[in-house]
Order: structure tokens, then sequence, then C-alpha cells
């Protein structure tokens, strides 16, 4: 982590917390569907829907599962650094609405 990647920590709900740190990923009972705007995604435990505004978006968060850390997925998907912190904002509104969780890392 760079100094331009403040280790930003937000109350997801419930006591829960968003750690761009840690390893996350698409949560397994949620679909997205493609659409011009970025994408719709749906959870079909809790029957939530919500709007990826940003094809950029759709791709950090299909991405997730690939990289160690919001910070990696951030730089491997080229989000300009200057809007980072939205990003990071959006992923831990995701993760509040359950769309994505934390993922185990292998032994």
């Amino acid at each position: 982590m760079t100094s331009a990647e403040p280790a930003v920590v937000t109350t997801v709900g419930d006591g829960d917390v968003f750690d761009p740190a840690l390893p996350w990923q698409r949560a397994r009972s949620v679909a997205m569907r493609p659409e011009p705007f970025g994408a719709l995604v749906y959870h079909f435990g809790n029957r939530k829907l919500s709007f990826l505004k940003s094809k950029l978006l759709v791709t950090v968060v299909e991405s997730l599962e690939q990289h160690p850390s919001v910070h990696a997925t951030l730089m491997a998907c080229a989000v300009p650094e200057t809007q980072r912190a939205a990003y990071v904002k959006a992923l831990a509104d995701l993760a509040r609405s359950q769309m994505i969780e934390v993922r185990e890392m292998p032994a």
C-alpha cells in the first residue's frame, strides 16, 4: 500500500467493517447483468437490487477475486488515483448491501 492508499476501514452495518486491505469477492448469491450504463446487481438471498453506474466499477467488482485486496484490484483495473477513494466508498456500500463479501485466502 502506498501513501495514496490509506487504510480506510468503514462500518458497513451490524458492527461489521469494510477493510479494503482484505480480499473481497462478489457474493456467491449475487448475479450481475451487464447494461449500457454498467450493470444491474441482484442478491438472491436478501432480494436487493443495485445499479453499478460505471463500466469500470463493474470491472472492479468482477476482478476483486483475482487480487489480494481492494487496493490491488483498483491498481490492476487502472482506476485513477484521484478516483480510488470514491471506488472504495462504492465497494463499502456494496459490502453493506451484501453484494460483495470477504474472501478466504488459500492456506
